[in-house]
């Protein structure tokens, strides 16, 4: 992939350009539609290959995908390669999880089944009646996952006018915009199990459930009735699939370039200065971190936002993640578990109310070598562990990730009933000052911006410049908002909005 590839279409007489900074799934779609409307586009990556936080790490027989794990709402996906007249199936084959997931509780471990029949039975064994609740509460995030899917996120935020739409008008109060996750949550279940695994998508991804408008129930929809899924190979297979169809519209691809500058004359972008060259522009599309782009490529008169702006920013988590390769198969390990063996109340407060290291935090393993045995060398473990933690943190220190290492070892060991650490043989950690140094990441972030109500549509950071004519924004601090989806959404949504402005 490092090579440069340029189709004939993008060699030849097209005369408006695009340049686009960073090759995550944002970058990725906004460069693509780009190159469908005909545009001449040219995509610089720092990295020595396309994805972003996506990358791939390949390191003593072991194939670990460096961020996202969890492949929901798969509609998105075959959406997306649709408009390019490809199918899921001619890229990467998916499987659906069965469970979809282990819950490790201080009380042992369930299993949540793929099978929406079986879930409500489990439900009612866990809280008599609330099978007949989670029908409800599914039926109204049906509701938000539809409104939400095919309207709300592809809306760009840039005037409230947008939302003068009268199925979104008619909706609102179905929308639960104005209630909270936690309070509706609550109004379903009693069990602070089932409490807790509703909440733990926005809690992993967004903002204290307390704080998260009630529209992301819609999560659950995707989880329960979506389903999870492992595409063949990994998570990488979704990026090398966009990265594929990218190349067949003409997108040239240029990796290992340090962008250091946007050159601007008169309030317009002309060239993208990079440590070894120059790249001149019509349109400028930064999809690598918001915030460094403003602050670090541009001028100071031409930055849309402030330093008080971005620090009043509510962040959602950063990470620390282990990539664990181990010499032998631990027996009945899930390809997903949860470990909410503590307090999930003090954990969130750490991470978005306090803002220090967690005290006996909950985290997340991934063992794709479960589904795959393309990841790991034979008789052999692929762990892929996250704890979430606060976005600004201070003290990376290697002594602090190894306190972590050996704390959620000894509980993976406790509640798998079998020894890890004597098995390890690849080990590499990365947490804030790794975002920061390989993402240039503010304050460290994985996953972009909080989904609270004062940071959803018109308030978020804008997709456009308000001082460069034609600069524009894509990912996961703008439009609209975290994650894998909302990223390939809004690469659409910029790119609908440069050739609004500029076909």
């Amino acid at each position: 992939m490092n090579d440069i590839k340029i189709s004939t279409r993008a060699a030849g007489s097209l005369n408006k350009k695009a340049v686009i900074i960073g090759s995550g799934f944002a970058g990725l779609s906004a460069a693509s539609f780009m190159a469908k409307a005909g545009w001449a586009v040219t995509v610089l990556e720092k990295h020595s290959m396309p994805g972003g936080r996506a990358r791939q790490l390949k390191a003593d027989g072991f194939t670990f995908d460096m961020g996202p794990s969890w492949y929901w709402m798969p509609d998105v996906f075959e959406r997306y390669f649709d408009q390019f007249g490809r199918s899921v199936a001619d890229l990467y084959q998916l499987k659906r999880l069965d469970p979809s997931y282990r819950v490790y509780w201080n009380d042992g471990p369930v299993d949540i089944p793929a099978d929406y029949s079986e879930l409500k039975k489990l439900f009612n064994s866990i809280e008599a009646g609330s099978a007949e609740k989670l029908d409800t509460f599914l039926q109204e995030a049906e509701f938000k996952y539809s409104v939400g899917i095919n309207k709300l996120v592809h809306k760009p935020g840039l005037s409230v006018t947008e939302f003068m739409d009268m199925d979104l008008i008619r909706g609102l109060f179905r929308l639960d915009v104005f209630n909270s996750m936690k309070a509706h949550v609550a109004k379903h279940f009693k069990d602070s199990r089932l409490k807790e695994l509703m909440e733990f998508p926005v809690l992993f991804l967004g903002a204290l459930p307390e704080k998260t408008p009630a529209l992301y129930s819609l999560m659950n929809y995707a989880d329960i009735k979506g389903g999870t899924w492992y595409p063949e190979w990994g998570f990488y297979a979704v990026v090398q699939a966009m990265y594929d169809v990218a190349v067949e519209l003409g997108v040239q691809f240029c990796f290992d370039q340090n962008v250091n500058a946007i050159q601007i004359e008169n309030g317009v972008a002309k060239k993208v200065m990079t440590d070894s060259g120059m790249f001149e522009a019509d349109v400028v599309i930064g999809a690598a971190d918001y915030h460094f782009v403003e602050t670090k490529l541009l001028k100071p008169e031409y930055r849309s936002y402030s330093d008080k702006y971005w620090d009043q920013r509510v962040m959602a988590p950063s990470c620390l993640i282990f990539y664990i390769g181990l010499n032998k198969k631990i027996p009945n390990i899930l390809h997903h578990s949860l470990f909410f063996d503590t307090s999930f109340a003090v954990h969130g407060k750490e991470i978005y109310t306090s803002k220090e290291w967690p005290s006996d935090p909950l985290f997340y393993v991934s063992a794709t070598s479960v589904t795959d045995n393309t990841v790991a060398p034979e008789g052999s473990e692929n762990l892929f562990v996250l704890i979430p933690v606060a976005a600004g943190l201070k003290n990376d220190t290697e002594e602090l990730r190894e306190h972590y290492y050996d704390m959620v070892m000894e509980r993976m060991e406790k509640r798998l009933g079998h020894s890890i650490k004597d098995a390890v043989v690849y080990k590499r950690s990365f947490t804030h000052s790794d975002f920061v140094s390989e993402y240039n990441a503010f304050k460290g972030n994985a996953y972009g911006l909080a989904n609270t109500l004062m940071q959803t549509a018109i308030l978020k950071p804008s997709c456009r410049s308000k001082k460069v004519k034609n600069l524009f924004y894509t990912g996961q601090l703008t439009v609209p908002g975290p994650g894998v989806p909302p990223s390939l959404i809004s690469g659409e949504v910029v790119a609908k909005e440069v050739l609004k402005a500029f076909s």
